[in-house]
């Protein structure tokens, strides 16, 4: 499976990955830092890459309905601060990975994984 990291996330996830058998890319790596949340999609999906997130936005359904686009991971950890959300993300992508993601919104929080 291909993924993009947004930017507020850490780019050694990219690298966690990658390590588990996938390919990432980061948002800042490829220069689209600070672009609007539908041009992100929009590329996203022509890239064919589940986008990993902490933004809200990029997650309404109304916006970006399923099938819109190539898949959608919202992260919502507990805490705050780069070193937390790093922690998370990391010890909840194995099992993010054995989800179906496609063209579907993944809501992972502390307590539990839901697919919109």
């Amino acid at each position: 499976m291909r993924f993009k990291i947004d930017e507020n996330l850490p780019a050694k996830l990219a690298t966690r990955v990658c390590t588990l058998g996938h390919h990432a890319e980061t948002v800042t790596s490829e220069g689209l830092a600070g672009i609007d949340d539908a041009a992100l999609v929009a590329i996203t999906l022509q890239e064919d890459r589940v986008l990993v997130t902490l933004d809200k936005g990029i997650a309404n359904l109304r916006r970006f309905p399923s099938g819109s686009h190539a898949g959608i991971v919202l992260l919502r950890p507990g805490s705050v601060g780069r070193r937390a959300v790093a922690e998370f993300a990391m010890s909840r992508f194995s099992r993010i990975l054995g989800m179906e993601l496609r063209s579907r919104l993944t809501v992972v929080s502390t307590t539990q994984m839901r697919v919109r």
